[in-house]
């Protein structure tokens, strides 16, 4: 069986392919697991869009380049970009899979958000926020974006990150191409709930 048509059927997904499960497949595939339609991601995450084209037809979803470009001009979460010939496309981040980002460290506002569900906020004030299986933790420099974040995983919780004092005392952050404010993790000491 097709590929796409198992994760449809994994996500509960109807067969027509949206904007939206195109957009999902591809953080699948461009994030976590190229090897999944045998695309091949340069050192730092690109892949070449007609490859990516031609094996993501080959796995049951059908993209023109058309669709692509539009998948990746109205992703309200900004997740994609291309190169400046169009001849490349990789995700700004979230990245499970080892690549260079090529981000430069910048200082950080003062404070940055994360969006969490209650029934992390316990382990969260006990640990801190880990990065766990991804290369960053993700912050979010206005409150509407955390509030979004946090709502997919359950009742919201918004946490308070004292993003420039943790940059003081040393913790580098970096800012991806859609805006995502990123650090390595946040220890207790800086979280105000």
């Amino acid at each position: 069986m097709e590929l796409f048509s198992k994760f449809q059927r994994f996500k509960g997904m109807n067969t027509k392919p949206s904007h939206t499960r195109i957009s999902k497949f591809l953080s699948l595939v461009l994030r976590h697991r190229p090897e999944k339609i045998g695309l091949k991601l340069d050192p730092q995450g690109w892949a070449e869009v007609n490859s990516l084209i031609e094996k993501l037809n080959a796995h049951g979803l059908m993209v023109t380049r058309k669709i692509l470009e539009e998948v990746v001009a109205t992703n309200p979460k900004k997740r994609f970009a291309l190169n400046d010939d169009q001849t490349k496309i990789r995700a700004n981040q979230g990245h499970s899979i080892q690549i260079d980002h090529g981000f430069k460290p910048i200082e950080p506002p003062e404070i940055l958000y994360h969006g969490t569900a209650q029934r992390f906020l316990e382990s969260i004030l006990a640990t801190g926020i880990q990065k766990r299986n991804r290369h960053h933790v993700h912050l979010s420099a206005d409150l509407d974006t955390a509030t979004n974040v946090g709502q997919r995983h359950g009742k919201v919780v918004i946490l308070h990150v004292r993003a420039l004092e943790m940059h003081k005392a040393g913790a580098e952050f970096y800012l991806s191409e859609n805006g995502v404010w990123l650090t390595d993790e946040v220890k207790v000491e800086y979280i105000d709930y």
